[in-house]
């Protein structure tokens, strides 16, 4: 994975990405190393077999880059701004993806852990409520466009 073949946005608190590239976990988790932090939570998100008791076959990711660079940027801040953390980076892939293979990796660092998991799970939540990926499920019997999460 390079990060120079990722549609990218920088903000103060980290930055976000898209890109079609298989994601490297361990490179994203690890790209960044504020000496103020003590830990780095990170959120490896894949394709799995079984969604809702259907055979799952890939997934298909589409987007609105633009808009979805600024609802990922917006959440990085939003995120610094409510959790005591340091750095953010969040990087979702685009295009098929076959069962085990990542989608999005979310990795937040913080002085303290606390904050770095509870950051982490608002901002897998808020994404997907949020940010406008576009996720379609092909499955053994037919396929569908997922909602994504509600609240």
């Amino acid at each position: 994975m390079h990060f120079e073949k990722i549609a990218r946005l920088e903000t103060t608190s980290g930055f976000c990405g898209l890109t079609t590239e298989s994601l490297d976990v361990g490179l994203i988790a690890r790209s960044f190393f504020p000496e103020e932090c003590g830990a780095t939570v990170t959120l490896d998100g894949y394709v799995r077999r079984f969604t809702r008791g259907r055979e799952t076959l890939h997934l298909v990711y589409e987007s609105y880059e633009s808009m979805a660079l600024k609802e990922m940027g917006k959440l990085i801040d939003e995120a610094a701004e409510h959790f005591d953390i340091s750095k953010i980076v969040i990087i979702h892939r685009l295009g098929r993806l076959e069962i085990g293979e990542t989608s999005v990796v979310i990795s937040v660092s913080a002085p303290h852990r606390r904050a770095a998991f509870e950051a982490c799970e608002w901002l897998i939540t808020t994404l997907k409520q949020r940010v406008p990926i576009f996720k379609k499920e092909v499955y053994s019997d037919g396929e569908e466009w997922s909602p994504g999460e509600r609240a």
